[in-house]
């Protein structure tokens, strides 16, 4: 079967900058998704409104109008709302060319695809294998630690309580 070079291109290693601004869906808002939707704009792909590409960050507002506020004590802000479902919109198709992709690749290839499963699950048994019993043992570990620490609090209040 043949990979399409969407596919392809997703799998390559990128050599970027790390984003340091605001994400959407774990993408950079401003060095990915602005330019992207600005040139979706200009090709006559999409159409959204100058000022959410131009204020793409907006100020959150508790529902009696006052300024939103989280627990840290900073102002609330909030991805402007056509860009936030135009990203839902991007990611929703996104998944669905991967589940495309992988329904044309198991209907071409089935005994391949399984080979593959079976391969991936083999290698990762001993994994996760090692994973549990390491787990077990923390929480064993833990558990008593813990037992441990409530004997010594349930002796200390025997010893403070006066006869």
């Amino acid at each position: 079967m043949d990979t399409p070079n969407y596919i392809k291109s997703l799998i390559l290693p990128r050599n970027g900058n790390k984003p340091t601004t605001r994400r959407v869906w774990s993408i950079d808002l401003m060095q990915v998704w602005l330019p992207f939707f600005t040139a979706t704009n200009t090709a006559g792909a999409t159409n959204l409104p100058p000022d959410a590409l131009g204020a793409p960050l907006r100020l959150g507002y508790n529902a009696d109008g006052s300024v939103k506020f989280s627990k840290a004590g900073r102002p609330v802000m909030k991805v402007a709302k056509d860009i936030s479902d135009t990203v839902r919109l991007v990611r929703d198709n996104f998944t669905a060319n991967l589940l495309n992709y992988t329904s044309d690749v198991i209907n071409q290839m089935p005994d391949e695809y399984k080979a593959q499963l079976e391969v991936a699950q083999s290698a990762g048994e001993p994994i996760a294998s090692n994973d549990r019993h390491n787990l077990d043992k923390a929480l064993a570990l833990a558990t008593e630690e813990a037992i441990q620490q409530a004997g010594k609090k349930t002796k200390r209040e025997r010893v403070a309580v006066p006869a």
